[in-house]
């Protein structure tokens, strides 16, 4: 579980309630049924007419990715194996790396071995690798798109729903005394689209295109590291290269491990 999120959407509501107190208005007015059917359903509703059935289908595993940590590889530990096969292919050639590939859990990084164990040249292996990698950047991208699309609709169709409910509190005017809490419960609407769109949805794609990234670095290491043995790089040198890729915290973590072993 993504702890982060579940705190930073709890901070949000909290936030909310907390704010409309200390400002003296009644949190009881949030329990709006029009409101909620107009942002919510409406950006549903907005969402589905912008992407097609395929897309839609992802939501539920988008929405596990947001609230769960990345199960991936750190760079440390990337750069450590890559260490022990461009050993090993120095001492016993590309071939022998085929005995290490039970130890390559990434299938990324396991096809592009193969593909230099089987002798294909790097101009090849560089452009499959680099049309892999390109090709899930942008479904990435296309996913995190739904959640930031749900995030514009949204606080427009708060306006929509301030709209309606003036609609609403202005067709009756015999009833002064009522007129200011029903102009009140318009406004919901707005605060809900403005709410759900900058404090979920655009938060939601943004976390999405986080982890997007930190998946993405990896897969450069992936390819860097690969050309390099390919290449008949010595360890060292695949080493300097790798290591521009670890912030100066993570380096410093390496060195002391390397040391330390």
């Amino acid at each position: 579980m993504d702890i982060v999120t579940i705190i930073g959407i709890i901070l949000g509501f909290i936030t909310l309630v907390g704010g409309m107190i200390l400002k003296g208005a009644n949190p009881v007015a949030l329990l709006n049924g029009a409101a909620l059917v107009i942002i919510f359903v409406g950006t549903a509703a907005a969402v589905m007419i912008s992407f097609p059935k395929e897309r839609l289908k992802l939501i539920p595993s988008l929405l596990k990715i947001i609230f769960t940590e990345q199960n991936l590889m750190t760079k440390q530990e990337l750069l450590n194996q890559f260490v022990v096969l461009s050993t090993q292919a120095r001492k016993e050639g590309l071939l022998s790396l085929e005995t290490s590939l039970e130890q390559v859990d990434n299938p990324f990084m396991k096809r592009g071995v193969m593909m230099v164990i089987d002798g294909q040249p790097s101009e090849y292996v560089e452009d499959v690798m680099t049309r892999d990698l390109d090709n899930m950047t942008e479904r990435h991208h296309t996913n995190a798109s739904i959640f930031t699309q749900a995030g514009t609709y949204a606080p427009t169709l708060g306006v929509l729903g301030a709209v309606v409910g003036l609609v609403a509190a202005l067709s009756d005017l015999n009833d002064i005394d009522k007129l200011g809490h029903a102009i009140s419960a318009a406004f919901i609407a707005t605060l809900f689209g403005i709410f759900s769109g900058y404090v979920l949805w655009f938060p939601f794609a943004t976390k999405l295109k986080q982890k997007s990234s930190i998946e993405v670095q990896l897969y450069e290491m992936m390819i860097e590291g690969i050309l390099s043995i390919q290449n008949g790089e010595s360890p060292k040198n695949l080493e300097d290269k790798l290591l521009v890729y670890l912030t100066p915290k993570e380096r410093a973590a390496y060195e002391a491990e390397k040391e330390a072993a």
